[in-house]
């Protein structure tokens, strides 16, 4: 994506997305791609002071006035709900909204995290999303049209890791979650799907290693393979978003179809996201 203040085309409708979790990483870089192709976005996250640089940040290089910021903590229904309708008090209805908001581990055994380290995990990752699937879809049936989209992780789809088992253990519930919501989202007018990103370059894939070079250093090696940055993966997904039609969409970036030819050309690749 272009670094630089640009005018975007047109869309043939501009649409409103709400993306939990949204200051950095994937999700800020989701916003962007939103932008670019010409829509709006309410950027959120816990803390107020880095919802306002974040759009702030994204004001300098969007023109045009789409980008509004609303602090929220997505363990909290009320603060939740209180997102929703300050998106709808500013563009009058929300089409998209992404349960983004997530939190990792570290890459530990189960017993050697802190005491209590899994609730705030927990909470983040399936409440969070629950909190947000329920308030985007009241809203959303109440206007007659959205969709709502979950954001998957490691365990999602039945993957397993005994240094990741909190993390994977709450992504395996919101991959259930997500498929009995598609399930449900069929018998109204709003539709329900996933995002899959596989592996981004990004501080919540890189926290957990920190303090342990031994362990960085041989992620390294598969992050060299697999990974992507987020300007990579980021303007991916928004593409499928704004693309998707039938509900129960899965737009996944990393497929195992791809997974598995990156580890077949990597002992004649030269692939260094770190340099």
């Amino acid at each position: 994506m272009n670094k630089g203040k640009r005018t975007p085309v047109a869309p043939a409708k501009m649409m409103t997305a709400v993306i939990t979790g949204s200051t950095r990483g994937i999700g800020l870089g989701m916003a962007a791609a939103f932008l670019e192709e010409g829509h709006r976005v309410v950027v959120s996250g816990r803390k107020k002071e880095t919802v306002d640089a974040a759009a702030l940040g994204l004001s300098r290089r969007f023109p045009g006035d789409r980008i509004r910021g609303f602090p929220c903590d997505v363990t909290r229904y009320r603060q939740v709900r209180s997102l929703w309708d300050f998106a709808v008090s500013c563009w009058g209805s929300v089409d998209i909204w992404i349960n983004n908001a997530g939190i990792d581990q570290a890459w530990k055994a189960f017993w050697d995290l802190a005491e209590g380290e899994w609730d705030t995990i927990i909470q983040t990752n399936v409440q969070g999303s629950m909190n947000g699937a329920h308030v985007a879809m009241k809203g959303m049936v109440a206007q007659g049209h959205g969709w709502v989209f979950n954001m998957e992780g490691f365990g999602s789809r039945g993957r397993l890791n005994p240094r990741m088992v909190v993390y994977g253990t709450s992504k395996s519930a919101v991959g259930y979650f997500s498929r009995a919501m598609v399930q449900a989202a069929a018998m109204t007018p709003v539709r329900f799907g996933t995002l899959s990103p596989g592996m981004v370059l990004t501080d919540f894939l890189l926290e957990p290693l920190k303090g342990d070079a031994a362990q960085l250093e041989e992620a390294r090696k598969i992050f060299n393979i697999l990974a992507d940055r987020v300007d990579t993966v980021a303007p991916f997904l928004v593409r499928g978003i704004l693309k998707a039609k039938k509900n129960g969409a899965h737009i996944a970036w990393l497929t195992p179809a791809k997974a598995t030819a990156r580890f077949l050309l990597a002992p004649f690749s030269k692939r260094d996201l770190f340099g």
